[in-house]
């Protein structure tokens, strides 16, 4: 069982109720019907990433504007992404725009991380 940070457990399920467009057309159109199971909005650590594969180790993040702009929000998106991949899970990014401009190339990137991830590749 991974560890979280309670106090951010009613902020995940509030992230959960309000997705993002991308991080909706990203669950409903692909990750909630996929054969491994993910989860979204989950709590790990002291983070909430948007969508956690426990069996893989794997989680995905969405990335809007904010996240490339040069400011403390990248340092933190580093420093984030090192402690979580301390804790053993491998970390893959999207920006907002690939979801929309490249959807099946996102989904499919993600299988094949899945599918390395559980040694079947």
């Amino acid at each position: 069982m991974k560890n979280y940070n309670k106090n951010n457990i009613s902020i995940a399920q509030a992230l959960r109720k309000n997705m993002t467009d991308w991080e909706k057309h990203l669950w409903y159109d692909f990750l909630c019907d996929y054969p491994v199971k993910f989860k979204k909005q989950q709590t790990i650590g002291n983070y909430i990433v948007d969508f956690y594969c426990a069996k893989a180790k794997l989680i995905i993040e969405l990335d809007g504007k904010q996240h490339y702009m040069v400011s403390a929000i990248s340092e933190n998106d580093v420093s984030r992404q090192q402690e979580l991949e301390k804790m053993g899970f491998y970390v893959i990014r999207f920006q907002n725009s690939e979801i929309n401009k490249n959807f099946n190339k996102v989904c499919e990137c993600i299988h094949i991380e899945v599918k390395k991830r559980l040694g079947k590749i």
